[in-house]
């Protein structure tokens, strides 16, 4: 039997709302998911990706790690991981400092086995070098094996990266694929083949309301072996989900009447146990007579750590600009519109206003797409829009449907980067050349 703690994404060094305190709470669930490892006495630590919230992590982060590695060491429990979007690939990585100082190792295509089982590595790849990955890993004997990767993989929700492909390509077969980047935790069975993703282990956005938490996966050899398809994979593998104790996100949602305002907002705060607590109150309807200051101010005085406002009230002006304050952003897309940006700049704008990316990932969301095109040599995409006869501002200009219009070079969306263009149809690179 092999068991081992599947966790992921747990952010280090990540000063949400600009505080301290919240600092400290994503180290401190880090240390509970450790402290679980030698209470349980389990036969790894499996990391799926973005230990750290920022690429260059600052000495006290690096510091504040190895005083919570080194307890996972000295109980002989080896902690395996990958490198996730937030740490990038391109150079030498926070693993390979821990590994260096026997605190942890990267898993990648050679594998590591622990128990009956071996665990292969494969770190986050950016979308534009996908298709030259060859998922070739090196054979070894076991009867379980697992893959551990960080990115956003269908079938789950909002995946750009598919996973079965990945596992009829590769030349492994799989049991398990132990996922990091969603922070939503799920499991699914492809084929026979286990996928789970273990979630987060802190709140990194006010949209992750469910507990935080890890996975639990055990693989039984013995099970496998008696079972009547004793091939098959997946056969033997258990997962159970466990939570994790960190501070209260505290989650009002009102919608005000005409006649409502502070006072309702007030109460509504009141009714809850926030102290020390993060709140945030989502605001819809047509009334009230309030702010976010006010709120903020009514959180505070309740004692909550941090209080964040989302205010969707409807609330139009009369003026000549016919503005709602429902869609903000559509003001801004009209304006940029006739900017005639690059492409990458309309790529970087739409990242930092569109909402299926988390406040916590813009920043390096924005800082991988740009690094992607100057990699790739695709200096193009950060000239300005090229004149058209047929458009009388001189710039492109996308319709309605978010399409661009015809400009005789593409007809991509117009807040999309391009994907550079291979240079060798014949090349063929393989994983090491991302690690």
């Amino acid at each position: 039997m092999t068991k081992v703690i599947h966790t992921g994404d747990t952010h280090l060094g990540y000063r949400q709302y600009h505080s301290p305190d919240r600092r400290q709470d994503f180290f401190d669930a880090f240390r509970r998911v450790v402290e679980d490892a030698i209470a349980d006495d389990v036969d790894a630590v499996v990391h799926a990706g973005d230990l750290y919230h920022d690429r260059t992590p600052g000495l006290e982060d690096l510091m504040g790690t190895i005083d919570v590695l080194r307890p996972l060491s000295e109980a002989d429990i080896p902690f395996l991981a990958v490198v996730g979007n937030h740490e990038g690939t391109r150079h030498a990585q926070w693993l390979d400092l821990f590994e260096r100082l026997g605190l942890a190792e990267r898993l990648d295509a050679d594998g590591r086995r622990v128990g009956d089982t071996v665990f292969y590595g494969l770190d986050h790849v950016p979308k534009s070098k996908r298709d030259r990955l060859d998922y070739e890993f090196a054979a070894r004997d076991a009867t379980h094996t697992a893959l551990v990767s960080h990115g956003l993989f269908q079938p789950f929700p909002h995946g750009d990266w598919d996973l079965e492909e990945v596992l009829a390509e590769s030349n492994v077969a799989f049991d398990a694929v132990l996922l990091g980047d969603d922070h939503t935790a799920d499991t699914v069975r492809l084929d026979g083949t286990w996928a789970t993703y273990c979630g987060s282990t802190e709140r990194a956005s006010a949209s992750e309301r469910d507990p935080r938490g890890y996975n639990v996966v055990e693989f039984d050899p013995e099970e496998k072996a008696n079972a009547d398809a004793g091939e098959e994979t997946g056969t033997g593998v258990h997962i159970r989900r466990r939570g994790i104790d960190t501070r209260d996100f505290v989650f009002i949602d009102l919608e005000l009447g005409e006649s409502e305002g502070a006072e309702r907002v007030r109460q509504r705060i009141r009714e809850e146990d926030v102290e020390d607590a993060v709140v945030v109150v989502t605001i819809d309807g047509e009334g009230g007579e309030v702010t976010p200051a006010d709120v903020e101010r009514f959180g505070d005085e309740q004692g909550a750590l941090v209080t964040r406002v989302t205010d969707r009230r409807e609330v139009d002006v009369e003026a000549d600009y016919e503005v709602s304050f429902a869609d903000p952003d559509e003001a801004v897309r009209e304006r940029v519109r006739d900017l005639g940006l690059s492409e990458a700049a309309r790529g970087i704008d739409d990242t930092v206003r569109q909402g299926d990316v988390a406040d916590s990932n813009v920043r390096d969301t924005v800082k991988e797409r740009v690094s992607d095109l100057v990699d790739d040599g695709d200096l193009a995409a950060f000239e300005a829009a090229a004149q058209d006869a047929g458009n009388e501002g001189g710039v492109e200009v996308a319709g309605d449907d978010g399409e661009r219009a015809e400009t005789g070079d593409s007809d991509a969306p117009a807040d999309a980067v391009s994907e550079p263009a291979e240079t060798d149809d014949a090349t063929t690179t393989t994983m090491e050349d991302y690690l």
